[in-house]
């Protein structure tokens, strides 16, 4: 018998019956050091006498018996004697591998302070530079050499309690493009999202770095790179490991909730295309990217006037991010009473090549229906004729509306932005494109060349900015205002498909939670402090989409037919909802066996 399973077995079986304990108190049969570097059970300082004494740990502590509370402040102080963001990423992961109680109860406390930290910008710089601070494992790392092991490395009993994943290949991390094994820094900070905003339990989560090689050069050579040292593998041989990879996982987990995360245009739409129907599965690239850039636009329509019907929007842009949100708010438009060949009319993708027109050479299937007609142009002034460029499309489009997804910084310049300040009273600008160096404009540059009339949302956090006087936050249009919420509802439910209804759904209720529909002078979207409460409302929107799709299945105790009312369904969304707060532990009696 292996000594380490049955405390492994135990700690686990331990957890999952927490909330069914009748006391409130966790059965433990672990104790001193194995205790304290389990960071599921850590408790560090905050340990009493009491637990002291039973675990053996006297002397392994300081002597003073402290508070989570007091352990925050700690930490706080801590943290921010960092003088860089980095640094203060680094030690972040090194306390969620330490304690993660702790962690996230400094997470929920402090979000907005932490966001930018441990996601965008900062997790951009943590993915460039993932070797040169990893320390302890988390997740798992399936790397192309390892492919015949997949279904042995995700049989293993620690993870057992697994719901949701997230995934990534490391290929398109942010807009820095392909970072290898370093982009397991998204799939971490993702999950770290989906329990410090939606209270998905740490012991749930599981992150994945699909290691198919790399072809950074930069990464390759550089003689502390942990991944796979090898050029990435494609074709044939890609479709392979990602075919081995998710009938592993639909083996292993039949309910767990997949989410795919920084893959390159090339396979992301088509893997989404290939596995929506086979397991529980989304892209947070295409569809929380687009639910959110929707969410934010609903929301703005209250304070411009300009209805969903009379939009026209321009999508900098036309990847999949970009034509995800075409086709989310293609049918908002539609399901406003336009025509779906006129709706289709009002939108105009811009990609590296220019705006997409009829019979233009190498257009993927997504970009189709955003292709504009020769005749709708024909009139066009253009300083190009060979090239449709942006300015081309402002100055004869006359937008309302102006989304950048193009990870190119500084490409909304002042001529297309004074441009479009001149067709429009109130222009709706989102530079969404992150870390906060590929955006497309500073927020303080379109206040400044829209003579402060910009309606602006920012991918990236942004200081705030000023406008008539006063001070004002900048809207972060950041897809942390989607995901937490979709994954909440979906595992809520039990939801066994994940359907561009609930993203719908997630959009129109994250614009429901809007300060500027009371008051058209705030800001679109709640402060972050608020992400909690969002993913809550969020949540609640997506479990009563499941339900009306007919995806949702009955968990034990739920009624036969699976059907909740609202009141039910708000009950098992904040059942789902973990809170990061110590429990008193008791020590389990063994016997000499172990059993």
């Amino acid at each position: 018998m292996n000594p380490i399973q049955p405390a492994r077995d135990s700690r686990r079986a331990a957890l999952r019956a927490a909330t069914a304990e009748a006391d409130g108190v966790l059965t433990v049969d672990i104790s001193g050091y194995d205790l304290i570097n389990d960071p599921l059970l850590n408790k560090g300082t905050a340990f009493t006498e009491a637990e002291r004494d039973q675990f053996g740990l006297h002397g392994m502590l300081p002597p003073h018996v402290g508070s989570i509370e007091e352990q925050i402040s700690r930490r706080l102080v801590a943290l921010r004697g960092f003088p860089t963001p980095f640094q203060q990423y680094a030690f972040l992961r090194d306390l969620q591998d330490t304690n993660e109680t702790l962690v996230y109860a400094l997470l929920v406390r402090h979000i907005e302070e932490m966001l930018p930290l441990v996601y965008t910008p900062t997790v951009g710089e943590g993915c460039q530079r993932f070797s040169s601070i990893w320390r302890k494992p988390r997740g798992l790392f399936l790397s192309y050499p390892n492919r015949h092991r997949i279904r042995e490395i995700l049989d293993h009993r620690r993870q057992d309690e697994v719901r949701v994943i997230v995934a990534s290949d490391g290929e398109r991390i942010l807009g820095l493009g392909d970072q290898g094994a370093g982009g397991m820094g998204i799939p971490i900070g993702k999950l770290a999202l989906y329990t410090a905003c939606a209270g998905i339990h740490p012991l749930n989560a599981l992150p994945i770095l699909l290691d198919l090689g790399t072809d950074n050069q930069e990464r390759l050579a550089d003689p502390i790179y942990l991944g796979w040292r090898h050029e990435r593998v494609r074709g044939a041989e890609y479709d392979e490991f990602i075919e081995m990879f998710v009938d592993a996982v639909s083996r292993r987990w039949p309910h767990v909730l997949l989410q795919w995360e920084d893959f390159a245009r090339a396979n992301a739409g088509r893997l989404l295309d290939r596995y929506r129907d086979r397991l529980c599965t989304f892209n947070d690239d295409i569809q929380g990217t687009a639910a959110v850039a929707t969410g934010a636009l609903l929301a703005a329509i209250q304070v411009t006037g300009v209805s969903l019907a009379q939009q026209r929007i321009v999508i900098l842009g036309a990847g999949t991010a970009g034509c995800g949100i075409a086709s989310l708010l293609l049918k908002a438009v539609i399901d406003s009473g336009v025509p779906e060949a006129e709706a289709r009319r009002q939108f105009y993708a811009v990609d590296r090549d220019g705006l997409l027109v009829e019979g233009m050479p190498d257009l993927e299937s997504f970009q189709l229906p955003f292709v504009q007609p020769r005749a709708a142009i024909a009139g066009w002034k253009l300083q190009q004729p060979e090239r449709i460029g942006l300015f081309d499309v402002i100055s004869n489009a006359r937008p309302s509306t102006l989304i950048g997804v193009s990870g190119q910084p500084g490409t909304f310049t002042e001529e297309i932005v004074r441009a479009m300040a001149a067709g429009v009273a109130r222009p709706v600008i989102f530079p969404l494109s992150n870390p906060t160096s590929r955006s497309e404009a500073t927020p303080q540059d379109l206040m400044a060349w829209t003579e402060e009339r910009a309606v602006i949302g920012a991918g990236s956090p942004f200081p705030p900015l000023v406008r008539h006087g006063k001070p004002m936050a900048v809207d972060q249009t950041n897809n942390a205002y989607i995901f937490p919420g979709v994954g909440l509802g979906v595992l809520a439910m039990n939801a066994r498909r994940v359907t561009d209804s609930m993203f719908m759904a997630a959009a129109k209720a994250l614009a429901g939670t809007s300060p500027a529909a009371h008051d058209p002078e705030d800001t679109l979207l709640p402060a972050v402090s608020r992400l909690r409460e969002v993913a809550e409302v969020v949540g609640n929107a997506v479990a009563k989409q499941a339900q009306l799709d007919g995806v949702a299945e009955p968990r034990d105790g739920d009624m036969r037919d699976g059907n909740k009312d609202d009141r039910q369904i708000a009950e098992a969304v904040r059942a789902t909802m973990w809170q990061p707060a110590y429990q008193p532990y008791r020590r389990a009696i063994r016997t000499r066996y172990g059993e």
